[in-house]
């Protein structure tokens, strides 16, 4: 295209979107408002532990364009394979290795003839599920394992009734197990392996910093300078003086629709506004010697709904004799309480520090989709796009991010 590009954020959206378009001889500028590139996935040390200040990120995809992609900018000598190693720790110290569905047989003799009263319930009655997350838990899985696991660790998460939660919002992110898969899985005690993290890829050093650091090698970023104006003049777009003919926006939506001027967005601007979100306060702790990678919390005990044992993900993380986790709380808490919820948690983990994301999860509901498209149709004739977590409102993962930056650029190509 051989045009001058700027992208708002260096997260890995953005900084996916601007090697992409490097490749393909563009002038590409980043301006990102902190310090360091990375975004939700930064990391940083402290007293020589390694601390994922929102989430324990991974590297892993079905994708194959993704997968290539990625390996194209990495060796796999710098990455430690990992299988993943899941729990789900019950009140009374019960753990049942995830996904529950496939390990029926740890549980209680009673708990068991419920479950297979409801797989047969299920099978008998096929698809017959509302649109709800809700209805699709209870008639995916059955009403016992709803009660017991999804709808405790879920409502912790989202902190609402799973009700409200639309399917469409879950897309591609649920297991689809079947019956059949599930009772059979259960019989030959065979562990799932189907899904996207089952094995994963995790960095040798620095974990997903190092990922974010490698991808901005020989960029223009413009660090610690967070931008208020993207205004359209004479059919081109100015930011902090300078002049690009495209934009790629990878921030948050509900500061962008503040920022444009030159192109009337006014009607976007109050859906925008309403659209909901929670944010995570990552707590950083030693924690007991444990060989477990995430452990499940739907107790009702304490407030954090999973431990992410990045210690346990390369020996690199640690400082020497400790062993170190994050743990996970959906939105702010004090480190009072912090402190308290602690003492409550398995593993007897002891605080270090802890970083709160106003923004992590984005909430949909039925329209908000249909808002974000409208909106991208608005903009996409004045060579302006959108892609990332918070611009497309959108539950990405790193490798779902990587994919979406991709298609923006296929899409700029076009336009």
């Amino acid at each position: 295209m051989n045009e001058r590009i700027a992208i708002i954020g260096a997260g890995i959206s953005g900084l996916s979107a601007a090697r992409l378009l490097s490749d393909e001889g563009d002038a590409v500028k980043l301006f990102e408002k902190e310090a360091v590139p990375g975004g939700l996935v930064r990391c940083k040390r402290i007293d020589g532990s390694l601390f994922h200040v929102c989430g324990g990120h991974v590297f892993n995809t079905k994708n194959k364009v993704v997968q290539q992609w990625f390996w194209r900018h990495f060796k796999e000598n710098e990455f430690i394979k990992q299988d993943r190693n899941s729990v789900i720790w019950f009140d009374g110290g019960k753990l049942v290795p995830y996904p529950i569905e496939n390990y029926v047989y740890h549980l209680e003799e009673g708990i068991q003839r419920s479950i297979i009263e409801d797989f047969l319930e299920i099978a008998r009655n096929k698809d017959t599920y509302d649109d709800s997350f809700e209805g699709f838990l209870q008639n995916r899985f059955g009403k016992t394992l709803y009660d017991l696991y999804f709808r405790p660790y879920n409502e912790k998460v989202w902190m609402r009734s799973l009700r409200q939660v639309p399917l469409s919002w879950m897309d591609g992110k649920l297991p689809m197990p079947s019956v059949s898969e599930m009772i059979f899985n259960n019989m030959n005690h065979l562990a799932e392996k189907q899904f996207v993290h089952s094995t994963f890829w995790y960095e040798k050093l620095d974990g997903s910093q190092f990922i974010a650091n490698r991808l901005a090698e020989g960029l223009d970023i413009v660090y610690n300078t967070e931008v208020d104006s993207i205004e359209y003049r004479n059919k081109h777009w100015w930011i902090s003086g300078e002049s690009f003919d495209k934009v790629v926006f990878c921030g948050n939506v509900k500061a962008m629709v503040k920022m444009v001027k030159g192109i009337n967005i006014q009607s976007f601007i109050n859906p925008i506004n309403h659209l909901e979100y929670h944010g995570t306060t990552a707590v950083f702790c030693e924690i007991e010697k444990n060989p477990y990678t995430w452990i499940y919390q739907p107790s009702k005990l304490y407030r954090s709904h999973r431990i992410i044992c990045t210690g346990n993900f390369s020996e690199s993380n640690n400082a020497a004799g400790k062993n170190t986790a994050t743990i996970e709380f959906t939105d702010s808490i004090s480190e009072k309480e912090i402190k308290e919820q602690l003492k409550k948690m398995p593993f007897s983990p002891q605080y270090i520090a802890h970083y709160f994301s106003r923004y992590s999860y984005p909430i949909q509901n039925a329209s908000t989709r249909l808002v974000l498209k409208s909106l991208k149709d608005n903009l996409r004739p004045y060579g302006f796009f959108m892609t990332g977590r918070f611009a497309d409102w959108e539950y990405y993962n790193m490798d779902v991010a990587i994919a979406a930056a991709m298609s923006t650029v296929e899409e700029m190509k076009k336009s």
